[in-house]
This record gives C-alpha cells, sequence and structure tokens, in this order.
C-alpha cells in the first residue's frame, strides 16, 4: 500500500516502537574494543560508480551543465576527495567513518566544507564549492572566516569556522595536526544565501563527550523551498530541544529561474536510463494494472445518498469529481459482479504502466522523480509468531484501491543517481546509490511486499514487530517482473519552463478515496486464528493484536497520488 494508506490501515503501531529502538541504537556513544584488521580493505575503500557509462543528455536549459546559479553565488559539486582521517570503529556496523576535504577545486571557486561517510559502504559523495559571478561587483557573497572553534578532538581536530558578522557557516574543516587552519581554507556565506538546517543520517560516534556526527539537511524542504544541502556534515550532542539552532547552515538559492531542471525529452532520458525493474514475490495474486484497465473493466463510482445506482467510470476518469476533498461524499469500488469482481482484485500486469511525477528539490539543485504505480486490490497482512513462520490475518489489512511509488533523486549538476526512496507503508527509506541492485545497466531494481506492496530495495523478509513476533513483509523474485522503462506516462511536472505543458489526467485530480470504507468485528477475525493457538504463542498473538490501532480491522480506500503530502513536500 502506498506509504499514507497503510498507516490509516496496517501501519501497526510497533513498526513505531521497533524504529525508536533501531534509532536509539544507532545513537549510542559506544566504542567498544575490536580487533578489526585496518589492513582489511572496507566498503568505503571502493569508489561507487554506475554499472554503465550515463548517455550524453539531450540540450536544453543549463541542466547537466555542472554549475548551478543560486542568484549570484554559483555552486558546482565536488565528489573528488582527498582523505584526511579514518577511523575503524563506531558508526553503522561498528565501521568506523572517513572524513576528506574536496580535491581538484576549479579556479575561482573555494571550500564550504569537509565530507565524511560510514564505512560500510562504498564511497559515493559530494559537497559543494562556491565562487561569486559577475553580478557580485563588491564580492561579497563568500568571505573568509575570522577564527576557528574546535570542536572535537580525537586523533583528528574537527574545526568550525567563525563568520564575520551577517555571515554563516555551512561546513566544517579537519586536519590532521593541532594547529589551527588558514583562515583562506575555507569560505562562509552571506546570511541571504543561507537557511537554517537539520541533522540528516547517523555518520560516526565520537569516544568523547557523547558526541556523534551527522549529515546536514535544509529544515525546510520541498517543491517550492529553495534551501539546498552542501553535503557537509555536523558533530553535535543529543538533543531533544526542538527549537534549537544548529551553528552550521545549509545553503539557499535566490534564483526564481529553475533553469537547471531537466526539460521533458531530458526527463525521458533519465527516466529511460535508471527505471527501476520492480519484482513481485512468486506467490502474489494481487497485482497491479494500469489506471485505464481498472475503469474499463468495470470499476464503480459511488455517491453517498446514492449507494444504490453506481456510475461505471469513463477510461481516463472524465468523470470523476474534480477537486474538492476528502469529504467521503464519492468513493470507487470493484465490480459488483463476482466474477469481474475477481478479475479486477487480481490486477493486470500486461497492462501495468508506471505514473512519473517530475519535481524540482533542494532549491532546485536535484530533480525528484516519483514513480507511482496502481493495485486495484491489497491483500490481507501475515504474521510471524516464533517459530510459526505465516498466520493469515484474515481480512486484516485488505482494502480495495492501492498506490505505491518509489522516488528517484536526481543531480541537476550532472544528471546522476544520488540515491531512491521506497515508500514502506506510513514512511520509508532513502537509499544510496552505491547499495542499491542494478540490471541491464544503470536500471536499479526494486521489490513489491506479498500483499502490501510495500517497496524495498532487496529481496527478503522485514519483520514489522520485535522478538521474532510481528506482520510479515516478504519480498522475492519471480518471473512476474515488470520494466517500467517500457510503459511510463508524465502525469504531473513543476518547474519546467512555460513553454512545456503536462496535461494532467483527470484520475489525478480526484480527490476523494479509491477504495470503501468497511468495517468489521475484530473478535470474529481474531478468533478464526486464536484457535490454531495453545499456550504462549496464544498470548503473543494477542499481545500483537491488542498492539494494532482500532482502524486496521475495516477496510478504507486511499486517496490517489496527488492528495499525498510528500506530493509536494519532500519524502519523510
Amino acid at each position: 500500500m502506498s506509504a499514507n494508506i497503510y498507516s490509516s490501515r496496517v501501519k501497526f503501531s510497533f513498526i513505531f516502537v521497533c524504529k525508536l529502538l533501531v534509532l536509539g541504537n544507532c545513537l549510542k556513544t559506544n566504542i567498544s574494543s575490536s580487533n578489526k584488521d585496518t589492513n582489511t580493505p572496507l566498503p568505503i575503500d571502493t569508489i561507487f560508480q554506475l554499472p554503465s557509462s550515463l548517455p550524453t543528455w539531450p540540450s536544453g536549459g543549463d541542466f547537466a551543465t555542472g554549475v548551478i546559479d543560486l542568484g549570484g553565488l554559483q555552486v558546482r559539486k565536488i565528489s573528488s576527495f582527498q582523505k584526511i582521517w579514518a577511523t575503524y570503529e563506531g558508526g553503522p556496523d561498528n565501521l568506523g567513518a572517513t572524513f576528506f576535504e574536496p580535491s581538484s577545486i576549479p579556479d575561482g571557486f573555494s571550500m564550504l566544507g569537509s565530507y565524511a561517510q560510514p564505512n560500510n559502504q562504498p564511497l559515493f559523495g559530494w559537497v559543494l564549492v562556491g565562487k561569486t559571478n559577475s553580478s557580485d561587483k563588491s564580492g561579497d557573497f563568500l568571505k573568509q572566516p575570522t577564527d576557528y572553534t574546535l570542536v572535537l578532538q580525537d586523533t583528528a581536530y574537527f574545526w568550525r569556522p567563525t563568520p564575520p558578522d551577517g555571515y554563516k557557516a555551512v561546513g566544517l574543516v579537519i586536519t590532521a595536526s593541532p594547529d589551527k587552519p588558514s583562515l583562506d581554507k575555507i569560505r562562509c556565506v552571506r546570511s541571504d544565501f543561507t537557511d537554517e538546517s537539520e541533522i540528516d543520517g547517523w555518520i560516526w560516534s565520537a569516544s568523547v563527550n557523547g558526541l556523534n556526527v551527522y549529515g546536514l539537511r535544509p529544515k525546510i524542504r520541498g517543491t517550492k523551498a529553495q534551501p539546498l544541502s552542501v553535503g557537509t556534515f555536523i558533530v553535535q550532542n543529543n538533543t531533544s530541544d526542538q527549537n534549537y539552532t544548529l551553528p552550521l547552515s545549509c545553503l539557499k538559492s535566490n534564483n526564481p529561474n529553475l533553469s537547471s531542471m531537466p526539460n521533458l525529452s531530458q526527463v525521458q532520458a533519465l527516466f529511460q536510463t535508471y527505471s527501476p525493474y520492480i519484482y513481485f514475490h512468486p506467490k502474489e495474486i494481487y497485482l497491479p494494472s494500469s489506471v485505464n484497465w481498472f475503469f474499463t473493466n468495470g470499476a464503480l463510482l459511488y455517491k453517498k445518498g446514492e449507494e444504490s445506482n453506481p456510475s461505471p467510470i469513463e477510461p481516463n476518469g472524465t468523470n470523476l469529481p474534480q477537486g474538492g476533498s476528502n469529504d467521503d461524499s464519492y468513493w470507487l469500488d470493484l465490480p459488483v459482479d463476482e466474477q469481474a469482481k475477481e478479475k479486477v482484485q487480481n490486477g493486470d500486469l500486461q497492462s501495468a504502466e508506471v505514473y512519473l511525477h517530475v519535481k524540482p528539490i533542494l532549491g532546485a539543485t536535484f530533480t525528484d522523480i516519483q514513480v507511482w504505480l496502481f493495485y486495484p486490490f491489497n491483500g490481507h497482512a501475515v504474521a510471524k509468531l516464533g517459530l510459526i513462520k505465516r498466520i493469515p490475518l484474515g481480512k486484516i489489512g485488505e482494502h480495495v484501491g492501492d498506490w505505491e511509488h518509489v522516488t528517484l533523486r536526481i543531480s541537476n549538476f550532472d544528471g546522476v543517481l544520488h540515491k531512491v526512496y521506497f515508500a514502506e507503508h506510513s514512511g520509508g527509506k532513502w537509499v544510496d546509490s552505491s547499495l542499491l541492485e542494478f540490471e541491464k545497466g544503470n536500471k536499479f531494481v526494486g521489490y513489491s511486499t506479498l500483499n502490501g506492496h510495500a517497496a524495498y530495495y532487496k529481496a527478503g523478509l522485514v519483520l514489522l514487530g520485535e522478538n521474532d513476533i510481528g506482520i510479515r513483509d516478504d519480498t522475492s523474485k519471480s518471473d512476474m517482473v515488470m520494466d517500467s522503462g517500457a510503459r511510463f506516462s508524465v502525469v504531473a511536472a513543476d518547474g519546467l519552463s512555460t513553454a512545456e505543458v503536462v496535461v494532467e489526467p483527470p484520475w489525478l485530480n480526484y480527490a476523494r478515496e479509491w477504495g470503501p470504507n468497511k468495517s468489521y468485528e475484530l473478535g470474529d477475525e481474531v478468533k478464526k486464528v486464536e484457535k490454531l493457538l495453545i499456550g504462549h504463542l496464544k498470548s503473543d498473538f494477542e499481545k500483537l493484536i491488542n498492539s494494532l490501532p482500532s482502524e486496521v480491522f475495516g477496510e478504507e480506500g486511499p486517496t490517489g497520488p496527488k492528495m499525498k503530502t510528500n506530493w509536494d513536500g519532500d519524502e519523510k
């Protein structure tokens, strides 16, 4: 099911407990003794390259030209680094982290900060460097710091620049010696080109003072948001103060011209290059279909107060109510005839296509391509109770209409696929390109879970629970696979030139639910399962059921892609 939908259906409360446990584990500053051989190659010792060379992108605009103008302040992405220091303990998988500064900086550009990455994955990162263009007559956009503050001393030294009045630091300098860096080493940025940042992924935990190293990202993100990432990191104490402002900022674009965005021909070339292969579980019976197939094979539009007289839906949804809000006045459902109902419920992989939403993100330094996939029906949940591997949960989790998606984040500097977001029920996960599975060049692989259709980047079992008790998310390769690049259409695009217009299909602006609301008694569904259990298994099952929110014991159709918060905002 789609990210927001599943939260109201099968997005069980204990999932959040698991996430908190994982996060708590990540934030421990516990550097245990280790016998790791530092001569053994680590993943970061390998520089990640996409499997195939990139094509020459179609011409037009400033996309993939290497430099983006933020309104007088020009920035360039640097992916070549000089290693300053590495540690081999702490951080993800207790493999340590490596710290770099950008190298081969072009003439006229200045360093804005250093780069850091955990050692548990190949080197695949970047930082921005900056320079001012001819519009900055005074040369005031960038200035040297006035001093440095030592924020962490391990066997390396981490320095935060002290900016002049009216300027902000956006990155740190790291040195192997206790001597302060030269003031000419780095530049601070005039405040009107900066915005507030927040911590991103965890990189490493220091052995002193409970300090942690995190990535940085803008606090405000979305289609219309102008802040952008610098690619730098911060050394920070853990804090739960929601009003705390980090001492390092992010950049902000003051350029209203989004010329760095790809045009439609470039979008099509990008998607053909990276379009995922989506694998379905060999036992999956609820497959995707195109929206038009769903409509032409008997899906019905219901109106409140006229339930006995539903309307057939035109092939492209032209008779669906447009705009408004999800006010329970209308909903969609499967055909009434049982044979037709079963046919539509099972979907049609041959007709299935993906629907693309293209949008600027991070001040138009990146393009997000959301890849939406429609399933006519979402199947029931399956539990695992220790050694009992599969316990079907009756109707729990079922509903008509299921929207799923993955999001490709592509650099507007060069057209490189930076990372992919896999929507997993009420949340999801960003995965760096260096960790993806690829097939046939640079096309990555995604996996759809059995019945629930959440998206994962690798096959196997993910258990949504704890202590070997929870809801199963099963993925596996099978002969049922969808090459999304073979059947796709751009249904919406933001940030393109006014000369390029994408006509949105009517179904995209249908704001109501794609399935009916139905409820049923908790006891009836639970008792069917409890009859099969004895002893502690029965009590474990009761605890699992009691942890579920009451709304999952019914069916509720989702709203469509355009009604999701991640349509205009960033992925969670």
